[in-house]
């Protein structure tokens, strides 16, 4: 497959969050507005590209010719975690407004599936570097656009008159089936 297909499916017709549901707890908590939903998605961008740029070298060049291959998980979870640890340093010397509005959003990033999946996706998809870091990018992009288009709905669905009984956390998630149903068009688009 060519890498524009690989980032393309991985954006839109696989985007982790509508069509895998994975990393729902930030999609949600940090859809607020855009300017937060931009500095979670370029964290995780970030630590997703990063993470992929580090696991995958360690996997097929030490954990498979040492026949470790069963400690896959246990070391990018690792992995995740240190690169994590790294993003949080970073933003509270650089960027301390914007540490303080993810708050426990940035921490969640460690434990964010997506990232996770990301690098065992790209494993088991047996793609070879470059193959994995444009498979990432494309995750990451496809997160970040998913925050983006919630944010954008939060802002309409705040003034509009919204039945008692969906206010809050339904009108949410009625709305995020109704967007992941809506990226389901995508799934032609690349085989």
């Amino acid at each position: 497959m060519d890498l524009f297909s690989i980032f393309i499916k991985a954006l839109l017709s696989d985007n982790i969050v509508l069509m895998s549901f994975l990393a729902l707890c930030p999609f949600i908590g940090m859809s607020q507005d855009e300017e937060k939903s931009i500095g979670m998605g370029l964290a995780v961008t970030f630590v997703t590209v990063l993470a992929t740029c580090v696991t995958w070298p360690i996997y097929h060049f030490v954990l498979e010719p040492l026949n470790l291959v069963f400690l896959e998980t246990l070391g990018f979870i690792l992995i995740v975690a240190s690169l994590v640890q790294l993003v949080e340093f970073f933003l509270k010397k650089s960027v301390p407004g914007l540490y303080k509005s993810m708050g426990i959003y940035l921490a969640l990033i460690t434990t964010n599936c997506a990232i996770l999946a990301v690098a065992l996706n790209n494993i088991s998809r047996d793609y070879n570097l470059a193959q994995s870091v444009v498979y990432a990018l494309g995750v990451a992009l496809g997160f970040l656009l998913a925050l983006l288009l919630m944010a954008g709905i939060r802002r309409r669905i705040r003034t509009s008159p919204v039945p008692g009984f969906l206010r809050g956390a339904p009108i949410l998630f009625v709305s995020a089936a109704l967007l992941s149903t809506a990226f389901m068009g995508f799934s032609g688009l690349v085989k």
